[in-house]
């Protein structure tokens, strides 16, 4: 599986809050077929990184605009369907008011690129809808702002929940295989096994 990574810039805006940030959007697949993880901020260097290829599909790990508000640009480009879970529908009306995503992503539910297998895991906390996708086979995990180097995404708004964000780290994602590598929304990969061990141990 290769994993390619383009970082954009922009500014998050949400109920009146703005600050600068940059975010990871991950391809996964081959010299073929790609996934889109997130598409926020750059459509165009999105584009240049997909670089011909075929995109099997747009996913959105959440609807806040950081990591959706190119995803419409982006699958008009691509012919390429932009999926969310639909626990975020409200948010994503917000950033793309008028047009709704293509397919809605559920728990459990298996993608494939790549020939590699790619579970959908809901993850609520972050924002209702929040997923990370896990590859078993080759060992990855992408976690959008549910899991990120040295602790959880931030919650504090009236749509997330510090309590349903630890909740969903430790029954999803901590039970996997400790050598999984994490391909967070923003800033630098990780491992199960560290966050763990280091940044969990004594969270309740």
């Amino acid at each position: 599986m290769d994993v390619d990574l383009t970082v954009t810039a922009g500014n998050y805006r949400f109920d009146g809050v703005s600050f600068a940030v940059d975010t990871n959007i991950w391809l996964l697949g081959d010299e073929d077929e790609v996934l889109v993880v997130d598409a926020g901020f750059d459509a165009s260097a999105i584009l240049s990184a997909i670089d011909g290829r075929e995109v099997l599909g747009i996913v959105c790990t959440h609807a806040h605009n950081d990591h959706a508000d190119s995803a419409l640009t982006l699958a008009d480009a691509t012919g390429a369907p932009v999926l969310l879970h639909p626990g975020d529908e409200k948010l994503w009306a917000r950033v793309n008011p008028g047009r709704r995503p293509d397919a809605e992503l559920t728990d459990g539910q298996v993608l494939t690129v790549a020939g590699s297998p790619v579970v959908v895991l809901h993850t609520p906390g972050h924002t209702a809808g929040s997923v990370c996708l896990h590859l078993p086979d080759d060992g990855l995990l992408f976690s959008g702002d549910t899991l990120l180097s040295g602790g959880p995404g931030l919650t504090g708004d009236a749509w997330s929940s510090r309590s349903a964000l630890h909740d969903s780290v430790r029954r999803k994602l901590l039970v996997l295989p400790g050598e999984t590598v994490v391909h967070p929304g923003h800033g630098y990969n990780t491992e199960l096994g560290v966050e763990r061990e280091e940044s969990w141990a004594d969270r309740r």
